[in-house]
């Protein structure tokens, strides 16, 4: 595999300083390129931290099916119903100030990226919050939703904050799957905890996909369209992101609004489904959350929304909106710094941002113990000058 690092540069540009928010790559392949010293970076800490990445690929299966029922399949409920695939070789991208400066695989490739479903599906109804759809996320679900899955208990107090944050705890069934049945703890006895109490709404933070997608299916009833075509129309077109990328459901996830029939989507990939896209378009992404919703002038998400996304709970000190992962006190990766966050899901699929170094990096199919050490040879080539 050939890492492509950036080294050949005009004087001219070679003499041009850089700050975040300077460049947003146009719709298309067409991204700006700079060699590492331009923007601040060693050239051989990046061609070590791309050599790392691909020398420390998943162990997993490359056969996401074959991924599934070795994760999940010992759950009760943890057979797939929505689509799964074949993954290829190790790939990412670096960016500083929003130029590439590395790419490694096949950055074209459309592949599942499993619960970075979660930050996207975060993020849309961040829009749908902005549009004035959803006014108040400290509000209880069931004032706009009001379809029963809310309707009873403690389920009546859980609000879009809770169910962003994971810590709703909401006790019910979506899609033929259980609240109780997605990785229930193999320590303790199917029946003991099906049958256990289940907490106050906000009390406890429990990484749950039945919930997530219960978060897709409210936003759905309150955005009244495909999610994918929402999102497609006021974040990834905006962006100018490819074409290629798709947000799957489940094949039984299928409701009628407004007298159409609407598949709603999948939060992750734990049961299959969720956004299959290329790390290209996943770097877009990033770039987006990194520079607070703005994108080349023009505001795609709330400012406020993407600062909400990065405040962690009690519950979860180092976990925002999902898939928001924190790193407030440098206990989970130790060479990046405090502020910076990561946009993970299995695989491991990773989008990196770095607001203190106006960082993104995309890396797929690392493994998760290995992701510091990536962290440590990037960052190791910052120059402090």
């Amino acid at each position: 595999m050939i890492a492509r690092i950036v080294t050949l540069v005009s004087l001219v540009a070679s003499l041009q300083s850089f700050a975040a928010g300077d460049y947003f790559p146009p719709r298309g392949e067409d991204w700006e390129q700079r060699s590492p010293e331009q923007v601040g970076l060693r050239t051989e800490s990046v061609v070590a931290a791309v050599a790392y990445a691909v020398a420390h690929e998943s162990t997993q299966p490359r056969d996401q099916a074959v991924d599934q029922i070795n994760n999940f399949g010992w759950e009760p409920f943890g057979d797939a119903v929505g689509p799964l695939g074949k993954r290829g070789d190790p790939s990412g991208m670096i960016l500083r100030h929003g130029f590439l400066i590395a790419e490694w695989g096949d950055p074209f490739a459309v592949e599942m990226t499993h619960s970075i479903s979660k930050s996207i599906l975060s993020t849309t109804v961040g829009v749908a919050h902005d549009r004035g759809l959803i006014p108040d996320v400290h509000q209880p679900v069931r004032r706009l939703v009001p379809t029963g899955h809310f309707a009873h208990g403690a389920n009546s107090r859980i609000t879009w904050n809770h169910l962003l944050r994971q810590t709703s705890d909401w006790e019910g069934t979506l899609w033929e799957k259980p609240d109780w049945g997605d990785r229930p703890p193999r320590e303790v006895p199917i029946g003991q905890y099906r049958s256990r109490l289940h907490a106050e709404p906000g009390a406890t933070y429990k990484y749950n996909d039945v919930r997530v997608n219960l978060l897709a299916y409210a936003a759905l009833q309150v955005i009244r369209k495909p999610l994918p075509v929402f999102l497609r129309e006021e974040i990834m077109d905006p962006i100018g992101a490819s074409p290629t990328w798709r947000w799957e459901g489940y094949t039984n996830s299928w409701v009628n609004i407004d007298g159409q029939r609407i598949q709603s989507v999948s939060g992750g990939g734990h049961y299959g489904g969720g956004m299959f896209i290329s790390a290209r378009d996943m770097a877009r992404f990033g770039l987006l959350t990194l520079n607070q919703g703005e994108w080349a002038g023009r505001r795609i998400v709330s400012a406020d929304w993407l600062r909400q996304a990065v405040i962690p709970t009690e519950a979860r000190p180092n976990y925002g909106f999902m898939n928001f992962f924190l790193n407030p006190d440098q206990s989970v990766y130790p060479h990046a710094p405090a502020s910076a966050y990561a946009h993970r899901g299995n695989g491991t699929n990773l989008i990196y941002c770095d607001p203190e170094h106006d960082i993104v990096a995309v890396v797929r199919w690392i493994q998760g113990g290995a992701i510091d050490g990536f962290f440590e040879q990037l960052l190791a080539g910052i120059d402090e000058d």
